[in-house]
């Protein structure tokens, strides 16, 4: 899907457009701040190319790691791409590259899905007098704003998801063994879930950060940049890096849960087997008497006594009583 942002007066209008192989390619009337496509055709990346100048990215390409694939220049256009978290309030979050193509006065966008925060800045871009989206590169700083006011939002609930989460593990223990392993089991998978949408958001920040750094630096020796768009600029790199050190320390609470949680699970264990020792201790004594009196012999005085029964009988419970009163007062119990 192609759509074109026309700029009207102080907002934006958009347009679809319709590309095919056969077809002869739309023509654009006006200033177009916007470019966005979204799972491009090949025949859409060549309209593009062609009415732009400059060279779309493939996936494959966007999805590569290293640094000099993520931002640099071409032939005069910046290509800077994001790991942009889709999904991110749901239980299963997903990273997905985003490309923005800054060229002159135009940004091109390239994304393989729909996070909300596009949506967002399109609502508004159409509204007049919401944003300042006059040019590329508002848009494109309006879109990363939106994009890092989703992250602090979702940084913001998984700080509550945690809190509850630590608030039942370290609740009263009044519960039943069976119960509190079951609260175990769920406190973990609730843990991993958190600490991978964690994983995701420090990620995509970091990305974010790179492609501040980045266009700071080509700005900065390319042209004198304008004083908003400098001040826009640099109030992005701080939220980045308020909320990439606000998620750092989400993280470190995720690690400490986990930790906790398995040391509890592992406390539980020690106490379950400490009891199968005691029990195993408190049985040998009357083991070892039935195991006397069990013996095969002719001359055993006690199985002539009339009260020989009832007293191995009471001597194995006296064996099997006394362990468990010693280990009682030791404080073993």
């Amino acid at each position: 899907m192609l759509k074109a942002y026309i700029r009207n007066n102080d907002h934006l209008s958009p347009i679809e457009l319709a590309v095919s192989a056969d077809d002869a390619p739309p023509k654009l009337d006006g200033i177009v701040p916007w470019i966005d496509i979204v799972n491009p055709s090949a025949a859409e990346d060549r309209y593009v190319e062609k009415i732009t100048g400059v060279s779309i990215p493939t996936r494959e390409e966007m999805q590569e790691i290293e640094a000099s694939s993520r931002v640099y220049n071409e032939n005069g256009a910046e290509y800077m791409t994001i790991a942009a978290v889709v999904n991110i309030d749901t239980e299963q979050p997903v990273l997905s590259p985003i490309t923005f193509v800054l060229s002159n006065q135009t940004l091109v966008t390239v994304r393989y899905a729909d996070p909300r925060p596009f949506l967002m800045f399109i609502a508004r871009a159409q509204r007049a007098g919401a944003i300042h989206c006059t040019t590329g590169e508002q848009v494109m700083f309006g879109l990363l704003e939106a994009i890092v006011d989703r992250i602090a939002d979702a940084l913001e609930q998984a700080g509550q998801k945690i809190d509850a989460i630590s608030r039942a593990i370290f609740k009263n223990q009044e519960e039943s063994k069976t119960s509190r392993s079951a609260d175990y089991q769920r406190a973990i998978v609730n843990i991993g879930r958190e600490g991978e949408r964690l994983s995701m958001i420090r990620e995509s920040l970091v990305s974010i950060t790179r492609l501040l750094t980045y266009h700071n630096a080509v700005t900065d020796v390319g042209k004198k940049a304008q004083k908003e768009a400098r001040q826009r600029l640099r109030t992005l790199q701080r939220d980045a890096a308020s909320l990439t050190d606000h998620s750092a320390y989400l993280t470190g609470k995720v690690t400490f849960l986990l930790d906790a949680t398995l040391g509890l699970i592992n406390l539980e264990q020690n106490q379950i087997i400490k009891i199968f020792s005691i029990a195993a201790v408190c049985l040998m004594p009357p083991t070892l008497i039935a195991s006397i009196y069990g013996m095969n012999f002719k001359v055993m005085p006690e199985l002539q006594w009339p009260f020989g029964y009832p007293l191995a009988l009471g001597a194995m419970v006296i064996a099997a009583i006394l362990p468990f009163v010693y280990f009682k007062r030791k404080g073993w119990l």
